[in-house]
């Protein structure tokens, strides 16, 4: 029987890098910021690239660089 990672079925990856501060921002997108793994200014993470995290992405496209993945 063959076990796959739902996560790696189809889903690719994407590099998230905090480019703007959330200082003077809504502390609910500081926690987004958070969530998504980010620490600090050009603190880069990769992230699977799903909806859940896509929605993420969306509420702080503003602070945020997202590239995509090659692989």
């Amino acid at each position: 029987m063959e076990t796959t990672n739902t996560k790696a079925a189809g889903a690719g990856r994407v590099r998230v890098t905090l480019v703007r501060s959330t200082i003077g921002f809504d502390r609910r997108q500081a926690q987004v910021v958070r969530g998504l793994g980010l620490r600090r200014l050009h603190h880069t993470v990769e992230l699977w690239d799903l909806p859940s995290i896509r929605g993420m992405i969306r509420k702080v496209r503003h602070l945020v660089r997202v590239t995509e993945v090659g692989g």
